[in-house]
């Protein structure tokens, strides 16, 4: 399948939400919700890695697919959040990018004397 953008992907799940009927859940008040369930499904990726191997992930098909599926999940909860307080994909692609410009001009000298020994 052809690369897709961030907004196709939030339509996707626009799509889905109002075929389920949750589409009135996506309003700020339920936004924390979206974001535990994905916690939650980060959490399943965890345990992929911690139970299966990051040489299982690489080299067994069935592995894999569980991995990147469960990796899916937590974008579509993501993707959920952002809807549910109004981001829209330019406004996370324009965050995303001045993050990325910031993070590429920094030394990370500070993590150094948090998480080195």
């Amino acid at each position: 399948m052809a690369d897709r953008k961030v907004s196709e992907f939030m339509e996707m799940q626009r799509i889905q939400a109002k075929q389920h009927g949750w589409d009135k859940n996506r309003i700020p008040e339920m936004g924390h919700k979206s974001l535990l369930w994905a916690v939650g499904e980060i959490g399943e990726v965890a345990d992929i890695i911690k139970k299966k191997g990051h040489d299982a992930i690489m080299e067994n098909p069935h592995v894999r697919a569980h991995f990147v599926e469960e990796t899916a999940d937590v974008f579509m909860y993501l993707f959920d959040m952002m809807e549910a307080f109004g981001v829209s994909a330019e406004e996370f692609c324009d965050a995303y990018t001045a993050k990325f410009e910031r993070n590429m001009g920094r030394t990370w000298e500070e993590n150094k004397t948090k998480y080195e020994d």
